[in-house]
């Protein structure tokens, strides 16, 4: 009888451990990393000088317009940016946007370009 006592505190003991133990385990899962969204900068300039500057979370083969209408007011005609956050384009004193990503002129209209993730998008509205 001894014995058998001994066996089951011993038992008891050993399944107290057990769920003890479980019980420190972090059931929480860790944040992954989205692999669908991308962040990507974006400047707008009047001639040289910034005047807004803005980090946006996009999904993945997002389009610069995409960004840019997530951030500020556009206007466009025929998939060309002629507005931005009231800021318009003059054909007459030739003055349009551009825009240029990570720093190269862009011959896609930015409805059409795609960014990657870390892609840094430029607006500028000058003289041409």
């Amino acid at each position: 009888m001894k014995n058998t006592k001994k066996l089951s505190i011993f038992a008891t003991i050993i399944l107290f451990f057990t769920f003890s133990l479980a019980g420190c385990q972090n059931n929480q899962e860790k944040a992954k990393p989205k692999t669908d969204q991308i962040t990507v900068t974006y400047t707008l300039k009047d001639n040289k000088k910034a005047f807004a500057n803005k980090k946006v979370h996009l999904k993945k083969n997002s389009t610069v317009a995409t960004g840019l209408k997530k951030t500020w007011k556009i206007k466009s005609q025929k998939e060309f940016i002629t507005a931005i956050d009231g800021k318009s384009q003059n054909p007459q004193k030739k003055i349009y946007w551009t825009y240029t990503v990570n720093g190269k002129m862009v011959n896609k209209s930015a409805y059409q370009q795609k960014l990657k993730n870390k892609d840094k998008v430029v607006f500028t509205r000058s003289k041409y």
